[in-house]
């Protein structure tokens, strides 16, 4: 994880140094401590913890359910507006997650994992609305890039394990992490910002997080042969209808 993330650091910090983007006022440091803290170790900490104890179809269906807590923390701490319409598109977008997640689930268990990784949708959903206050002032790349720098700074707590691991570490699995810090990671995390930055709200943001589960079985489709059930394509669908009415509210708001 360290390693990831200092790969990730490295990349965005290096493109700023470059257009010499200003780094954040003091005054704003707490709120991109607090970004960096939950939004990034706290949450890879728990989710990483939290996916060694529960089945795959589980995992993904409890880190989809961000979109429902942004939304009411969106209400709460932003002040936006949700429409009924809005909550029909998000609620209808949950069932198609149930459907998909508990057709890979099989037999579940509360466990410690399931505490972990709902903490995990949940310190995901602060990130997001710290990020969307930082977005009032910083630009999305300075929102996102000293946030994951503070995020791994905390991340040091795993220095030891990281000087340890290295050595042992094969040239393919050190070029994968690599990978994973420049593309899931910084570039990522940067246009998660820069879509917040874009979005009259939240929620038109993070509702597409509930498609991860359903583009993921798509993916082992594909990649891994694995099969796809049909309760799985129809979880999509449902998905699918629910972001479209979600988003609709957006188009004829703005009409």
């Amino acid at each position: 994880m360290l390693f990831r993330f200092l790969v990730a650091s490295a990349v965005l910090l290096g493109y700023c140094i470059i257009k010499k983007i200003p780094p954040p006022k003091k005054k704003d440091l707490p709120l991109f401590t607090l970004s960096g803290f939950i939004g990034l170790f706290l949450y890879m900490w728990a989710f990483n913890a939290g996916t060694a104890f529960v089945s795959a179809g589980i995992s993904s269906f409890l880190i989809a359910t961000a979109p429902l807590f942004t939304l009411i923390m969106s209400i709460f701490y932003l002040k936006e507006k949700a429409t009924p319409t809005i909550w029909l598109g998000v609620f209808i977008s949950f069932g198609g997650l149930a459907i998909i997640s508990f057709t890979q689930a099989g037999e579940a268990q509360l466990n410690i994992g399931i505490i972990l990784l709902l903490g995990a949708s949940i310190f995901t959903s602060i990130f997001t609305i710290i990020q969307k206050k930082l977005l009032l002032t910083y630009s999305a790349i300075q929102a996102s890039t000293y946030s994951v720098i503070i995020g791994t700074v905390f991340m040091f707590v795993f220095f030891p394990a990281l000087i340890r691991e290295y050595p042992y570490a094969s040239t393919s699995v050190n070029l994968i992490i690599v990978y994973l810090g420049i593309f899931p990671a910084a570039i990522a995390y940067f246009f998660w910002s820069l879509a917040l930055s874009r979005a009259e709200k939240t929620i038109y943001v993070t509702s597409f997080l509930y498609l991860v589960p359903f583009l993921s079985s798509i993916l082992a489709f594909f990649w891994l042969g694995e099969e796809i059930s049909f309760l799985a394509l129809v979880g999509g669908v449902i998905i699918i209808v629910g972001m479209i009415i979600t988003n609709v509210v957006k188009e004829k708001s703005n009409k």
